[in-house]
């Protein structure tokens, strides 16, 4: 089927902002996402109803199957959450999460206590943000409940650790995909003086949002800074309301995606019990990454280096092998407590069926990042930056640019292939040596830009980690976001005009301090309402 360009014209953002428009208006994900999947069929195929149902039928196969064969990302994606799930389950079965909770209470002894566990977590567990996501999420979880710490303030924390601390790690997924197109940059251009891996860990000072949106962090948590409708959810959950059991303020859509376990917890769990799996599960996905990267290296001939597996490890193959290690591990420690097969066989299904509705919600993702390929949305934004610009605002718009098109298409990765290379390009032809802060500002701009999309695979799976309703992860988490970007704004359109990292910091370092007092102006301010009302 021949589908219509949409390369040069704004129609190719109908679909992403119909989807995102209905998601926030409705609150019915995934109804929004099929809406804009829905459009987008229609304007590709000439508004042929014939040739729609086709083009949405091959679109949501490529999601199972790719070239003749199983897509074995997108499935390698959805049996880890799948095994997660059951691990999950199982660990509340042991009773090794009750026993970390009162263990982690003797110990941790505020509420703060609790959300700087979770933040501490999700800055050291950085192998892959999906990872980091879920992982974090199912072992802070039963700590921050304890303490009534509202579930959006727990996918925020979550959200604004995994992804940032991914980009700015060498030794990540992330890190090792964008080295893989730095290199063929750097390659294209004959820059020599520095190596990929020399390249992006001096773009780590210039990536402000992610830096930056780790502080913010680490202050929200710090000092209380709940503003906009995280202000509601913390008081909610002060009252005991947003946890377990309470489904008042969820949606009809959210109680069939979301149902929450219903497992009668052993007496008999330790620490161990919850501790152990989550260990196996860290250790032998981190394996798993070296021995598929190794692999592969020795395939092409080289020799085994740490560096090298990392670049060419199978992130989707090493997460179910570390999944796999993690459920037989949380299976040894409820059978060595000799529990009921038909209990744990029961409380698998529970775990397995708790994934659904997140699978579905990324299932209808994925066909609307096809859907939005397809109309070229990428295509016609990067367009946007073509035309007679000073090069010192280059860095500024990219940042902004990126942050739109991840935005509107849901993806940090598929921004980072469009607009890294035309970053490179870019500075090529204007000035060679803000090659590298304009590429720190694709990442940056990618980054913010997936952070705010409702459709955004990492945001779904922050939510379903802190199982948070969707809707409420995205609107509590963008003030935050917003302000991290006003911070990186600054701290590029100072690059730009200096060239200096060091003054380009310390100005989004000035802007920060700046940001955060506003916030706790405002959230203090909020309270004050709130008590004397």
């Amino acid at each position: 089927m021949n589908l219509i360009d949409f390369a040069s014209s704004p129609l190719s953002l109908l679909p992403p902002i119909v989807a995102l428009s209905l998601a926030i208006i409705t609150r019915r994900v995934l109804l929004s996402l099929g809406m804009g999947v829905v459009l987008g069929a229609l304007l590709l195929s000439n508004y042929s109803i014939s040739h729609s149902a086709s083009y949405i039928g091959t679109t949501v196969s490529s999601v199972f199957i790719e070239d003749g064969a199983i897509n074995s990302w997108n499935m390698s994606i959805v049996g880890f959450l799948v095994l997660l799930g059951m691990m999950t389950a199982l660990l509340t079965l042991s009773g090794g999460t009750r026993a970390f909770a009162e263990w982690a209470q003797s110990r941790v002894k505020s509420k703060r206590g609790s959300k700087l566990l979770a933040a501490f977590l999700g800055v050291f567990i950085f192998i892959d943000d999906y990872f980091n996501s879920l992982a974090v999420g199912a072992i802070s979880r039963p700590v921050t409940d304890r303490y009534y710490v509202s579930r959006a303030k727990l996918a925020y924390i979550l959200d604004s650790t995994a992804a940032p601390m991914c980009v700015l790690m060498p030794a990540s997924s992330w890190g090792a995909y964008i080295m893989t197109i730095v290199a063929g940059i750097l390659v294209a251009h004959g820059v020599t003086e520095y190596s990929a891996i020399g390249a992006y860990v001096r773009m780590i000072p210039m990536n402000f949002y992610a830096v930056f949106a780790l502080l913010m962090v680490f202050a929200v948590v710090w000092f209380g800074l709940d503003v906009g409708q995280m202000r509601k959810h913390e008081i909610e959950a002060s009252q005991g309301r947003g946890f377990e059991g309470d489904k008042e303020n969820d949606t009809k859509e959210a109680h069939e995606l979301n149902e929450e376990l219903d497992i009668k917890e052993s007496e008999h769990g330790r620490v161990s019990d919850l501790v152990l799996p989550i260990a196996t599960l860290i250790v032998a996905t981190v394996a798993a990454m070296l021995y598929t990267g190794g692999q592969a290296l020795a395939g092409d001939g080289e020799a085994f280096n740490l560096l090298g597996a990392f670049e060419n490890t199978d992130v989707g193959t090493s997460l179910i092998y570390g999944g796999i290690a993690g459920l037989l591990v949380s299976i040894i420690t409820v059978v060595k407590q000799k529990l009921l097969v038909s209990d744990i066989v029961i409380t698998m299904w529970i775990g397995a069926k708790s994934m659904f509705g997140a699978i579905l919600i990324l299932i209808f993702a994925w066909t609307i990042g096809t859907v939005i390929g397809d109309m070229k949305t990428g295509a016609y934004l990067s367009s946007m930056v073509e035309g007679s610009i000073g090069p010192h605002w280059l860095p500024v718009i990219l940042f902004l640019l990126s942050g739109l098109m991840a935005f509107s298409t849901g993806t940090s990765w598929g921004t980072f292939g469009i607009m890294l290379p035309i970053a490179g390009d870019m500075s090529a032809a204007t000035d060679i040596a803000l090659m590298l802060p304009m590429l720190s500002a694709v990442l940056a701009g990618s980054v913010f830009g997936d952070h705010c999309s409702p459709i955004s695979d990492t945001t779904i799976l922050s939510s379903t980690g802190a199982r948070c309703n969707h809707i409420d992860h995205v609107a509590t988490q963008l003030p935050y976001a917003l302000s991290v970007a006003l911070v990186s704004c600054v701290g590029f359109i100072v690059m730009g005009m200096t060239a200096s990292v060091a003054a380009s910091f310390a100005a989004a370092s000035v802007t920060f301090v700046i940001v955060c007092f506003g916030l706790s102006v405002m959230s203090k301010a909020k309270m004050a309402s709130c008590q004397s009302a």
